[in-house]
């Protein structure tokens, strides 16, 4: 398996090893647990997806459902890590703020505005994305195999997706930044994981009181007040419905980032972006059959080179673990 050149790493406790010493998470943790954590990922990440179309479909403001999302990590996860008297961060990694946490909180942002104007069939590329930072930020280096395992992956994405989307220039360019924002973090996510050695969901809390920030203004401006003058609200539309929905969007949000990020912490940032790509593809599944969205030849056989792209990945990287 590709990992990077790190002199130090934490355990599943949260504590640091000795210098030289390597520790293999996936072993630590048990391939069952990291099954069963992808597994959840993958319900509550289709749960997500259900309650933010049913949202958008009769109150189309995209902006406010990210606003909420990340107000939830915040309070959510905030006294979840009292409960669990998970230490604050240390006064050394607060002299890093500017340089370390500040712009992954910046660049989650980014990617949550991108994303509403984005073409996701083009977010299948992240894996390539992965690959190509991973090298520059962590100097992990992979295989010829591992490199050609992520083909049928990105290409069955893009086939599965493809009903999904309509084509359009602003739309193309926001999904590629979107793309390269989600694997820029995804990749410094895990540099800044090694470097300030601290509780994983704790650094999560932080970017994400740093987004609420950054958003707040953002979504005043361009969202709050349209709400607030907006005289052309359905009046079929349940206000109070609406209302428990995007707060529930929120909660879920909460549980898909927390186990996202677990996830993250404990694998290399491309298994990573192959679980992810895996996720997407149960997603439209569960769209499929809970939204009853029409399924073509074009999406089932890309869904099914992508599962096997998949498999093919894994018993190339077991076959890693295993040397």
């Amino acid at each position: 398996m590709a990992t990077a050149p790190l002199t130090a790493e934490a355990n599943i406790d949260g504590e640091e090893l000795p210098p030289n010493i390597k520790s293999d998470k996936p072993k630590q943790i048990g391939k069952y647990r990291i099954a069963l954590l992808c597994l959840s990922w993958y319900l509550v990440s289709a749960s997500n997806n259900v309650v933010g179309k049913w949202v958008l479909r009769d109150w189309p403001h995209p902006l406010t459902l990210s606003f909420v999302q990340v107000v939830s990590q915040t309070v959510y996860l905030g006294f979840m890590l009292k409960c669990w008297h998970v230490d604050s961060l240390p006064y050394v990694v607060y002299k890093s703020y500017w340089s370390k946490i500040l712009p992954l909180a910046a660049n989650k942002v980014l990617g949550a505005l991108l994303s509403h104007v984005a073409i996701w069939k083009v977010s299948a590329l992240m894996p390539f994305f992965t690959v190509i930072l991973a090298r520059l930020i962590l100097g992990a280096t992979y295989t010829v195999k591992e490199y050609l395992s992520l083909l049928p992956i990105v290409g069955g994405v893009m086939l599965a997706t493809a009903t999904e989307i309509e084509f359009d220039i602003i739309g193309l360019i926001s999904c590629v930044l979107s793309t390269l924002s989600f694997a820029l973090q995804n990749v410094y996510s895990k540099k800044v994981l090694s470097d300030v050695k601290v509780h994983h969901l704790r650094l999560l809390h932080t970017m994400s009181r740093s987004a609420t920030s950054l958003l707040l203004p953002i979504w005043m401006i361009l969202d709050f007040m349209p709400i607030l003058s907006d005289s052309t609200w359905n009046p079929e539309l349940n206000p109070y419905w609406i209302t428990f929905l995007v707060f529930l969007n929120g909660f879920i949000n909460f549980l898909q980032n927390i186990i996202a990020f677990t996830i993250l912490w404990t694998i290399n940032p491309l298994s990573y972006s192959v679980a992810s790509a895996t996720k997407r593809i149960f997603v439209i599944i569960i769209s499929i059959a809970v939204l009853r969205n029409p399924i073509t030849p074009e999406n089932a056989i890309g869904m099914t080179l992508a599962a096997g792209g998949v498999v093919i990945y894994n018993r190339i990287d077991l076959g890693h673990i295993s040397k």
